[in-house]
């Protein structure tokens, strides 16, 4: 297990992904330091390469510095977007297998959750500085804060006419849609037997959906869960031709074989309220006509 951060502690702020200026990111500098934590703001913060937080080899030497200071206790990624596959096979983990710490992202980022998991470490899914300053943030703000510093979490979410009944056990893994469907067959891919899978998306077409949940399935990641989380599916596109089905509608057709409970509607993604979810851990899911739960073992 990772350990909580403390008063006092240094975290860094860094960039992989899509460029992002200093001034988006001073709320969550802000709060950081409130919680008592010295913020190191990297020097991707504010560079740009074109799309990007500064070119690879800034981006990769980055975050392979931030990996490999012991000092640092946690990395905060600013924003998501694309970028984080670029540059993670050129990665070392060696020394941030010895000495873990917390990686905190989101969406694009889901490339680290997903690498991490299959050395066997738990990383946290959760808000951005970015998003810091959204109207409604201040919920998913907090459930940051007691990850990282170890405080006990329990979620709960309203009851869904799609809602599958039933309890599971199993470690949480999971993130981005698009991102998990981008990883499969590489070296960032995990397993999802026998764990809990929780799905979120932003943006994407409809079509474009039920291809990605086509491929999951087809690659085995969907018949052996122990349970399976859907989040927000944001901002979905349609084409002329209308696919005719809500996202949730889509993953319902490719999930419905199977028996494991399934919860949608959790909050998660795209959206304000956006859970903090701890990757890797061992946590409990219940499924009932009040709602669902979720609990970390």
């Amino acid at each position: 297990m990772i350990p909580s951060l403390r008063p006092g502690d240094k975290i860094a702020i860094i960039a992989t992904a899509r460029k992002i200026s200093l001034p988006e990111i001073e709320l969550a500098i802000q709060t950081f330091e409130g919680w008592g934590l010295q913020v190191v703001v990297g020097k991707t913060i504010g560079a740009s390469y074109n799309y990007f937080a500064g070119d690879d080899a800034l981006r990769l030497q980055e975050l392979q510095q931030m990996l490999d200071d012991e000092s640092i206790k946690a990395i905060i990624c600013a924003r998501g977007g694309y970028g984080t596959t670029r540059i993670i096979d050129q990665v070392d983990f060696t020394k941030f297998q010895q000495q873990p710490k917390w990686l905190v992202g989101f969406s694009d980022v889901t490339a680290l959750h997903s690498h991490i998991h299959t050395l066997g470490l738990e990383s946290l899914h959760a808000i951005m500085p970015l998003l810091f300053p959204k109207e409604g943030a201040k919920d998913s703000i907090e459930t940051l804060r007691r990850a990282l510093f170890g405080e006990e979490l329990q979620y709960t979410a309203a009851p869904h006419a799609f809602n599958r009944t039933g309890s599971a056990t199993g470690q949480l893994v999971g993130g981005n849609l698009s991102m998990l469907h981008t990883l499969t067959g590489t070296r960032s891919d995990i397993s999802t037997e026998g764990k809990i899978l929780f799905l979120e998306d932003l943006c994407e077409y409809l079509y474009h959906l039920d291809r990605m949940m086509v491929h999951l399935d087809r690659s085995g990641k969907l018949a052996k869960l122990s349970g399976l989380i859907i989040g927000d599916m944001s901002d979905m596109n349609d084409t002329p031709v209308s696919f005719n089905k809500s996202a949730y509608e889509i993953i319902l057709e490719h999930t419905g074989k199977y028996n494991y409970p399934v919860c949608y509607g959790f909050p998660v993604g795209h959206e304000p309220l956006n859970l903090a979810m701890i990757c890797g851990r061992q946590a409990k899911l219940e499924v009932n006509e009040a709602g669902t739960t979720l609990v970390y073992c």
